[in-house]
């Protein structure tokens, strides 16, 4: 009969070509494997998966939408937004990982140890070197398990994790004044796509009366040619002046075609949910224009999102070049560890230690020169870049400013002759009904009528778009915290009240704290 250590010995020279035999076929599929590419159902699949979690939780648009809820959708649903949400949650991830490994470090350990055969040793006299007299001995078991919970803290690397908390707490606030930065991109995007759709809104039933009005007169020219009523002259004269209004007015339906496409996208809205816009008040606040420059660039140094993340890149740098001088320093830990062995030919089989080390790297001197001056280099870089920050931040704003009244005079222009050309339109609709004027007056003059109104909406849309770039220059920009969590209607209140706080002209008082200014 065999006794339980055979057995088990039995066993353990039955694994053993077992579990080398798994290791060679492991070893033998990981070398053999070939490239995958998808397949039509998984991209598919893939693509179906993202569309629902981008439609995922997106209220439908009910009644008509204005320039308020339009903006408060695309903070809430915008797929570029919510990148810029998340890349600003995965750092505050980051940091939360990083301020962990400034802790001690805790291990639990648990290991068992078998041989074939015992481990026999010998040994000898210390003097003469000659064998001793008696026989080998066995001095461990040939299974054995132990368990070890240890303690270290090592101040070198406590050091490099604090600096580099830090640096991550930094990049989180950089996160964030990119999440601005990218808020204030599609509130501009947002108001141009905006007007655009209202544009097209408003002139889509005179553009398809014009058109087939235009249509109607070039037949009937073209029917005159062929009979030969009047000189050939004039009719041809007749249709090459239709059918150019025609093209005039087909260009015009092109460019306001796309509008609402893009205007769907980038408030996530299904392309045929836009419906009915509401226009909003045409009037343009130019109370900045009376704003000192001084006092709106002195608000701009402070609030610019380029130039706080800048700022934040600098800090990052000294906190590298701090992170390059602790390197220098020896390292120093200290260990505790609780131990213990089942080992039968031990007399303590539970046992503590306690350990401390000093460690230095001396070839790491001859680099050391070499390190800090590429710390030095990153910090001057960082110092470098905000500066030249700094200067376009300034001339940013000078040229949005003159862009911003550029753009109203041009709206002022627009305005008036779009309602000379209305008035005209009245006195020759009235002279064609009255049979003094011909529908080729008509026609021209509607067309000429459409053009001035469409050019009176773009030049509208560009002083929104100028008044945008002027709001992000000061750092002004719609900035909602907690949007992702609240509701639709209570974030419309809110960017309708940023957008008022905007309609006051004024700025707000900086107490120079590092919270992010709402408009």
């Amino acid at each position: 009969m065999k006794t339980t250590s055979q057995q088990q010995s039995s066993f353990l020279g039955l694994m053993r070509p077992l579990a080398l035999s798994v290791a060679v076929i492991g070893l033998s599929a990981c070398a053999s494997l070939q490239p995958q590419p998808l397949s039509n159902s998984e991209v598919q699949k893939a693509v179906q998966a993202d569309k629902q979690l981008l439609q995922k939780d997106v209220e439908p648009v009910s009644g008509s939408l204005t320039l308020e809820e339009a903006i408060a959708r695309a903070i809430k649903y915008n797929a570029d937004r919510r990148l810029r949400a998340m890349e600003e949650a995965v750092a505050v991830g980051n940091l939360e990982v990083g301020n962990f490994d400034m802790l001690p470090r805790i291990v639990a350990t648990a290991g068992y140890h078998d041989r074939d055969s015992d481990l026999i040793s010998r040994s000898k006299d210390s003097v003469t070197g000659s064998p001793s007299l008696g026989h080998p001995y066995v001095s461990s078991s040939r299974q054995t398990t132990t368990t070890e919970l240890g303690f270290s803290w090592s101040l070198l690397d406590f050091g490099q994790s604090y600096y580099a908390a830090k640096q991550n707490a930094d990049r989180v606030l950089i996160a964030s004044e990119r999440r601005r930065k990218a808020i204030h991109n599609l509130v501009q995007d947002v108001r141009t796509a905006y007007w655009r759709v209202v544009a097209s809104q408003q002139l889509r039933g005179a553009l398809q009366t014009t058109i087939s009005e235009a249509e109607a007169a070039l037949n009937d020219a073209r029917t005159a040619e062929k009979e030969k009523i009047r000189s050939p002259l004039e009719p041809l004269r007749y249709q090459r002046q239709l059918l150019e209004n025609l093209r005039l007015l087909e260009t015009i339906d092109q460019e306001l075609s796309s509008a609402s496409i893009e205007l769907a996208t980038l408030t996530n809205l299904p392309f045929m949910q836009v419906g009915k816009l509401v226009e909003p008040n045409a009037t343009l606040n130019t109370a900045w224009l009376n704003t000192p420059v001084e006092k709106m660039e002195a608000f701009a140094l402070q609030q610019n999102p380029d130039l706080r993340e800048s700022v934040y890149n600098g800090r990052i740098a000294q906190q590298e070049t701090r992170r390059t001088m602790l390197k220098l320093f020896p390292g120093i830990s200290f260990n505790y560890a609780i131990k213990h062995s089942n080992d039968a030919y031990l007399i303590n089989q539970g046992w503590t230690e306690t350990g401390a080390q000093i460690s230095f790297n001396l070839l790491g001197l001859l680099s050391a020169p070499a390190q800090m001056r590429l710390a030095d280099a990153g910090v001057a870089l960082a110092d470098q870049k905000r500066m030249a920050t700094q200067m376009a931040v300034v001339s940013q704003l000078h040229i949005a400013r003159l862009q911003y009244a550029n753009a109203a005079k041009q709206f002022e222009r627009a305005d008036a002759i779009a309602q000379v050309d209305k008035r005209l339109s009245e006195h020759v609709n009235n002279q064609v009904a009255a049979e003094k004027q011909t529908k080729l007056e008509r026609v021209s003059q509607q067309t000429a009528s459409i053009l001035s109104t469409l050019r009176r909406y773009q030049a509208l849309s560009n002083a929104h778009a100028a008044a945008s770039r002027l709001q992000a220059t000061l750092g002004l920009e719609v900035s909602i915290q907690g949007s992702d969590k609240m509701p639709l209607r209570e974030l419309q209140q809110a960017v309708a009240k940023s957008l008022q706080t905007w309609e006051q002209g004024q700025l707000p008082e900086t107490t120079g704290s590092a919270e992010q200014p709402q408009s």
